[in-house]
């Protein structure tokens, strides 16, 4: 008998199916996963780990002070704003050509010109060395808290072997930006140095570089718009935002609120290089030089202390340190919110805490003390404090959009103290808050986030408060 193939005749199949079979499904993986060589994957900057703290004890150094040229006026005079600033009409509607289809007129570097991603200027180069520097602390600072505290007083914080990987990741992250902050600046960028940390149990760390990285990103806020190489901003800003959520991180950590402000605080570069460089113990003997300056040190005497459950109740309990580290020593068990399980007191690592008992607040009384400029500070002792300041009259509270003055009350050689001020960024946002900064200043000058650099010739000394 002749077989019959139901190949020739698919309609004839169809039918057959159609009176014989119901729909059965058919389950199969899907094949998507393609597997290929990159073509090109850039290198990363060369790393040391870095096996040695402490202060420098090298001889003395042979070059001293900021880099520096010709000087050509003692600070930068103030003008009115530039009259095209004002003459745009904002009423929503085109007042230009379109320069292509969805394209509005006007913008920077959107001319069709091709990017390039290196600094432009003497500020480029100073600036973006200044966030090298941070950039190779951050990656040291990482590593050696991973290297110096045991696990057993991670777990006792409440940091998990998930959270101590993440402080290795931020490490890593680390090395991607000073790659990219290196090949922006070229064959002179600054590269690793030796450090010296206070000496600290955990607790202490994670407050150090919760500091430590608000600074280094607010240093970064307060430069960036003014970068004459908006491309070299606009890889530092993709850096930086990496950078924000290290500090918030640190914050966690810490059993802070993670996020207690509306908006981030920008300082100059000599505000982030006055925190910086005290910790900066030795760098080769031709590294690249900045040409920031380094104000005089500004001690908080009752420094609001985050281990405390009360922890505006602090008196000289910090490390002594620039950045006004908090720390645990006799501080009782009643008295730590690290051993405390009641709900707005514990402060053991978590997403969110919230105080009961606020960190400061309006009208606390705020003692101060402050040095005298000529200190040796930073890499090999090289640089040195200064002010060009008078007297210090006022202290300024910078943080958010806001600075505002309060009066130097009771002055006595280089003690004073000060009154918390009572002001909201916009209603419900109180300003005082977070992670900010106090600067002592010779007179209430008006500034702005996008010309506070001008303050810097009244600045006597300053430091960081911790609000909240």
């Amino acid at each position: 008998m002749a077989s019959f193939n139901s190949l020739k005749y698919p309609a004839v199949l169809a039918l057959a199916l159609a009176n014989q079979c119901h729909a059965v499904p058919v389950y199969s993986d899907a094949e998507t996963t393609v597997t290929s060589a990159p073509p090109f994957t850039p290198s990363t900057v060369p790393v040391t780990n870095v096996t040695e703290h402490g202060p420098y004890t090298g001889p003395p150094p042979t070059t001293t002070g900021a880099l520096s040229t010709d000087v050509l006026a003692p600070s930068i005079a103030a003008h009115p704003p530039e009259p095209y600033k004002l003459q745009y009409p904002a009423d929503g509607k085109l007042h230009a050509p379109e320069p292509a289809p969805y394209t509005p007129a006007g913008g920077l570097g959107t001319n069709g010109s091709e990017p390039v991603y290196r600094v432009q200027s003497d500020f480029d180069y100073q600036s973006i060395a200044l966030g090298l520097y941070q950039e190779w602390i951050e990656l040291d600072l990482f590593h050696y808290g991973l290297a110096t505290y045991p696990v057993e007083e991670f777990e006792a914080m409440g940091l998990t072997a998930e959270d101590r990987y993440l402080l290795q990741f931020m490490a890593e992250q680390e090395v991607g930006h000073a790659t990219l902050l290196t090949n922006m600046l070229g064959p002179q960028a600054p590269v690793q140095c030796t450090y010296n940390y206070p000496s600290m149990n955990l607790r202490e760390y994670i407050d150090f570089s919760q500091k430590l990285t608000r600074w280094g990103e607010s240093g970064v806020y307060g430069f960036l718009n003014h970068l004459d190489s908006r491309e070299v901003g606009q890889l530092l800003l993709q850096s930086i935002s990496t950078e924000a959520r290290q500090q918030m991180i640190f914050r966690q950590f810490e059993g802070l609120f993670p996020m207690p402000v509306w908006f981030e605080i920008g300082i100059p570069q000599s505000w982030a290089w006055t925190l910086l460089a005290p910790y900066i113990a030795s760098c080769p003997q031709d590294q690249t030089r900045l040409i920031w300056q380094n104000f005089p040190a500004l001690r908080i005497l009752n420094q609001p202390n985050a281990a405390r459950i009360n922890g505006s109740n602090a008196w000289n309990e910090t490390l002594g340190d620039y950045a006004g580290t908090l720390t645990t020593e006799g501080l009782s068990d009643s008295d730590s919110c690290i051993n405390s399980t009641v709900i707005g007191e514990k402060c053991t690592a978590a997403i969110t805490h919230n105080r009961t008992n606020p960190l400061s607040y309006p009208g606390r009384q705020v003692f101060l003390e402050w040095d005298a400029p000529g200190q040796a500070v930073g890499p090999n002792n090289s640089y040195v404090t200064s002010t060009s300041a008078r007297a210090p009259k006022f202290a300024a509270w910078v943080s958010q959009l806001n600075v505002t003055y309060t009066p130097l009350q009771n002055i006595s050689g280089n003690s004073a103290f000060t009154i918390q001020p009572n002001m909201s960024t916009y209603e419900g946002d109180p300003a005082v808050n977070g992670t900010m900064f106090l600067a002592l200043t010779d007179c209430d000058l008006p500034v702005t986030p996008f010309n506070l650099s001008m303050i810097n010739s009244h600045v006597n000394a300053l430091s960081v408060y911790q609000a909240g």
